[in-house]
């Protein structure tokens, strides 16, 4: 330890010593840290390709993917029956909700109180008994605080610690404040359950609800995200890249969730909608029916026209930027409109439709004036869009392409490979860069476009390459050769349907791979994982989402309902616990409404991937207990320098 009166170190110590003053402060402190070091790991949540499901997503939140369950039936076991364990489950995951529907039908409502706020008693002392009575106590709700650190940690056992606790009850209940206890003690159980939640990617696109979503995660106590393909195109929406608002329009439209757009951010279709009215009034737009099976015309119509906007916003783009090598998604100039065909690869394809009221056959890039006008107002409405703009804050704060925590990999796509499986080389700014150099790299360029953006820089690269995370060959995003969006319209023949996946996809069931990866981010393979999402697991034709011989977890197993028929079931969801790492299988939800009336919970499925119980996971095991380890280094230092007298300690 260098103690010289002009090092680093002892200016370090000089620091903290304003914090800790004198040996009793400091000593304090290392004991305090100390015990927390012992304390069992925190429980990590991991989600992902939530895709707008809003109430499925809300309701795995609030049951901890079957964790709370699980946690009642340890403690009851046979002293309660199957239905009161049903309904205590539901009354912690809705409260307010499901005290409502008892109040409608109960005789005694003091005594229904009395039953089930003792048994969330139990069920909250134990799921707080892994934490320090000190970060329980900041869970708490303000207004009973003082009230649940009493019942929590009271020694009930006792004859008058019981009398005292029954009181509070009994006061709590007379007071009519039963029902907001209720709510208080809920939440704080939903709160312990989970330590920490891991978003992997794609909250938005396909289902209704996405903006609630984030919603929700804003007031999440411990949230990060890694950045998903569809995430990444709103955000290069929000930041105004036309190429991305043509796109995350086109993607409500199919699903019919243009509400998303208009009720959840205050972006106005109206002129949109009344260019497409005017502009193909007689194309009955059968190819651009929205995907939920309807058949309103309107819709079918905003589908079509801003699809065609799209491809030509994407042609500019491209080549404004040849260096993102998407020439071959340039198809408007490939077409013969006269013969009603467009030629890919030398080979001539029929088109299923060759209406095109828009496209100058001389410049088939550039937008009408109608098509200008109307961009120019939707851009005005995304830049403009408060609680857009503030969800887009939210993903750079809390985001990221990668995370590594607590020896695991965390990311979205994939890291491209090459077709030997070796990491892929891609040019970024005009230099070679692979593996974590690239993802470095990609994630620098993000959040340079925030700035750019908000520096008024048009066109720029920055927010141009958001376009290109979203559809680019290299994109870590992506992962595919092409995104064949205009192939799917125009074309029935299904061969050029086809996107081929990015080598890391076959690679990545071997073990060799995921190890190679896991080194290239600096983890040890032989205690790491990955955990990635994505790409949907098709379970009915027996894909599985563990790989790598359990070296890497694909957890996207079709939270989406439009991936439900491929995937055959509600997602997969992943618990890192202090006994180790479970993957949970999801049915899918029906309502929040059968699981307030029926007690109606999501059947889950879970296999224990990783079992530590015998060596349980210790906070010292973890990325917060080095944290920790290295400030008791730091008391430990200070503490010696009190005893030496070099710095002075202070009683004020």
């Amino acid at each position: 330890m260098d103690l010289r009166k002009d090092s680093p170190e002892l200016k370090y110590l000089s620091l903290l010593s304003k914090k800790f003053k004198n040996i009793p402060d400091t000593a304090t402190e290392i004991i305090n840290l100390q015990a927390i070091l012992n304390l069992p790991k925190g429980t990590e949540h991991f989600l992902t390709d939530i895709h707008g499901e809003y109430d499925a997503f809300n309701h795995v939140l609030k049951n901890g993917s079957g964790s709370i369950r699980a946690k009642i039936n340890d403690i009851f076991q046979d002293s309660i029956s199957n239905f009161e364990k049903k309904e205590l489950a539901s009354v912690i995951y809705y409260p307010k909700e499901k005290v409502e529907y008892v109040s409608k039908s109960m005789v005694n409502m003091d005594k229904w109180y009395k039953t089930i706020i003792y048994r969330m008693i139990e069920v909250c002392s134990v799921t707080a008994s892994k934490y320090t009575s000190s970060k329980v106590r900041k869970a708490m709700s303000s207004d009973f605080a003082y009230v649940l650190q009493e019942v929590l940690y009271e020694r009930r056992e006792l004859p008058n610690r019981k009398e005292y606790v029954e009181s509070i009850i009994d006061t709590i209940i007379s007071l009519g404040r039963a029902k907001y206890f209720v709510i208080a003690i809920s939440n704080l159980i939903q709160r312990l359950t989970i330590d920490k939640l891991h978003i992997v990617g794609d909250i938005y696109d396909r289902g209704p609800y996405p903006h609630r979503i984030i919603d929700k995660l804003i007031n999440h106590h411990n949230v990060d995200i890694q950045w998903g393909n569809h995430d990444m195109l709103w955000m290069g929406a929000a930041l105004g890249n036309r190429a991305c608002i043509a796109n995350v329009i086109r993607i409500c439209a199919r699903y019919s969730n243009t509400d998303i757009l208009e009720e959840g951010y205050g972006i106005n279709l109206l002129p949109l909608a009344r260019f497409v009215i005017d502009t193909y009034k007689n194309d009955d737009c059968k190819s651009f029916r929205p995907k939920d099976g309807s058949s309103d015309e309107l819709m079918a119509k905003i589908h079509k026209g801003i699809s065609i906007i799209q491809f030509k916003i994407e042609g500019e783009i491209s080549n404004r930027h040849p260096d993102f090598n998407l020439e071959n998604r340039q198809m408007l100039h490939r077409i013969d409109y006269e013969k009603g065909i467009v030629k890919i690869e030398g080979k001539d394809y029929k088109l299923n439709d060759t209406y095109f009221p828009t496209i100058d056959k001389e410049n088939p890039y550039k937008l009408s004036p109608r098509e200008e006008e109307v961009m120019e107002i939707l851009t005005r409405y995304f830049l403009n869009s408060e609680k857009l703009q503030r969800h887009l804050q939210f993903f750079l704060t809390n985001g990221s392409l990668y995370l590594k925590y607590n020896s695991n990999l965390l990311y979205h796509g994939c890291i491209p490979l090459n077709k030997k499986g070796e990491l892929q080389e891609v040019v970024l700014r005009g230099v070679k860069v692979k593996g974590k150099d690239y993802l470095d790299g990609v994630e620098e360029i993000v959040r340079q476009a925030y700035y750019f953006q908000h520096q008024n820089v048009k066109n720029s690269f920055e927010v141009d390459f958001l376009w290109y995370l979203w559809c680019g060959q290299n994109s870590p995003l992506f992962g595919k050769d092409a995104m064949k969006t205009f192939e799917r319209y125009f074309i029935d023949d299904k061969e050029t349907h086809v996107e081929e996946k990015n080598p890391y996809y076959t690679y990545c069931e071997t073990e060799e791979s995921c190890r190679m990866i896991l080194e290239e981010f600096g983890l040890n393979p032989n205690i790491s994982h990955i955990v990635n999402g994505h790409m949907p697991v098709k379970t009915l034709k027996g894909e599985k989402p563990v790989k790598g011989n359990g070296k890497l977890f694909v957890i996207d197993g079709g939270f989406s309902k439009a991936y439900q028929k491929e995937t055959g079931i509600a997602g997969y969801t992943l618990v890192y616990n202090s006994y180790g790492l479970k993957i949970i299988s999801h049915d899918p939800f029906e309502s929040v409404e059968k699981a307030v009336r029926e007690g109606k919970d999501i059947i889950s499925f879970t296999r224990i991937v990783e079992d530590t119980s015998v060596n349980r996971i210790r906070v010292k095991d973890t990325d917060i207990g080095k944290e920790l380890q290295n400030q008791i280094n730091d008391l430990k230092k200070l503490l010696i320098c009190y005893k030496r007298g070099v710095i002075m300690e202070s009683y004020n």
